[in-house]
C-alpha cells in the first residue's frame, strides 16, 4: 500500500483517484471543490494542497495548465516544499514542455511529467495511457500506481518528454479526426451512407482510432460521443489547448507545421462558434454546416 496525495479532482482527476483507492492505496485528496473531494469515497480529504502532500510517498497533480502547476508546486506554500524529501511528484496535467522541464529543475524533488491519453472514459475505466518524462528510477517506482489507473505507462525519456509525446500524439489525433469528419461529410454528398463508409474504411487503409473507436457520426460505434449528443469525452476546448501547445512547441523549435496549424485554426473556429464544451468529434457538425 502506497501513501498518495492527489490534487485536482476534475473530470479526469476524480476517477483516477478513485481507481487508486480501489487498488488499496491510502489516498489524501485536495480540490478547491469540497463536493469533488466527497466524490472520491475512501480517500481522506485534506485542508490544503500542502496538507495532502505531507507524509506521502507520491503526489499526483491534475490541473488545467502550466501556470497552475507552477504555482501549486513551487509557489508560496507550495506542494514541493511540503512533500517529504524522497517523495515523487507526478504531474498528469497537459502543459507546455518548458514548464515541465522547469518543474523538474526547480521542485527539489523527483518529478515526472506524466500526461494521459484516453479521456474521461479511459479515466473511469482505468484504461489510460501515460506518457512519462523524467528520471528512470522514479518512473520505475511509480509505474505500479500508473498501471492501477491505466493500461499502459511508457517512459519516453528525460524531463519534458512526456509532454512532448502528448503534444505530438494529440496533434495527430486532431488532424485524423478532422479528415475523418470530412470523409463522412463527403460521403453524404455522394449518397453513401455512414454505415457503408464505416464498414469499408474500418477494414481498409482508412482505418484509424478516430474512426473505429470514436466515430464522429451517430450509429456505427455505439460508445462514441456522437451517440450521446457529442457530450465529452474530450472537449473541443481541451483539443484547442493541446493543439496550441503542439504548435507553440514547434514554433519554438523553428518548425512549421502546415497540417497541425491548419487543424488549430479549424478547432479555434469551432470553439469561437460555441463548440468549446462539445466533444472534439462534434466538429463534424460545423463541417456539415459549411458544406451546406
Amino acid at each position: 500500500m502506497a501513501r498518495i496525495g492527489f490534487i485536482g479532482l476534475g473530470n479526469m482527476g476524480a476517477p483516477m483517484a478513485r481507481n487508486l483507492v480501489q487498488a488499496g492505496h491510502a489516498v489524501a485528496v485536495f480540490d478547491l471543490s469540497h463536493a469533488a473531494m466527497e466524490a472520491v469515497p475512501g480517500a481522506t480529504p485534506a485542508e490544503s494542497a500542502a496538507a495532502a502532500a505531507r507524509q506521502t510517498e507520491f503526489i499526483f497533480t491534475m490541473l488545467p495548465a502550466g501556470p497552475q502547476v507552477r504555482e501549486l508546486l513551487v509557489g508560496t506554500g507550495g506542494v514541493a516544499a511540503a512533500a517529504p524529501a524522497d517523495a515523487v511528484l507526478v504531474d498528469c496535467s497537459t502543459i507546455d514542455v518548458a514548464t515541465a522541464r522547469a518543474m523538474s529543475a526547480e521542485s527539489g524533488r523527483a518529478f515526472l511529467d506524466a500526461p494521459v491519453s484516453g479521456g474521461v472514459m479511459g479515466a473511469e475505466a482505468g484504461t489510460l495511457t501515460f506518457m512519462v518524462g523524467g528520471d528512470a528510477a522514479a518512473f520505475a517506482a511509480v509505474e505500479p500506481l500508473l498501471r492501477a489507473m491505466g493500461r499502459a505507462a511508457i517512459h519516453c525519456g528525460a524531463a519534458g518528454a512526456g509532454q512532448a509525446a502528448k503534444a505530438c500524439n494529440n496533434m495527430m489525433l486532431a488532424a485524423t479526426m478532422l479528415v475523418t469528419c470530412e470523409a463522412f461529410v463527403l460521403a453524404e454528398k455522394l449518397g453513401l451512407s455512414h454505415q457503408a463508409l464505416f464498414d469499408v474504411a474500418s477494414q481498409s487503409s482508412g482505418q484509424s482510432w478516430s474512426l473505429t473507436t470514436y466515430c464522429p457520426v451517430p450509429g456505427p460505434v455505439p460508445g462514441s460521443p456522437a451517440n450521446r449528443g457529442y457530450a465529452p469525452g474530450f472537449s473541443a476546448s481541451l483539443m484547442l489547448k493541446d493543439l496550441g501547445l503542439a504548435v507553440g512547441a514547434a514554433r519554438e523549435a523553428g518548425l512549421e507545421l502546415a497540417v497541425g496549424e491548419q487543424a488549430l485554426e479549424v478547432y479555434r473556429r469551432f470553439v469561437e462558434e460555441g463548440g468549446g464544451g462539445v466533444d472534439f468529434s462534434g466538429v463534424v457538425r460545423m463541417l456539415n454546416r459549411s458544406a451546406a
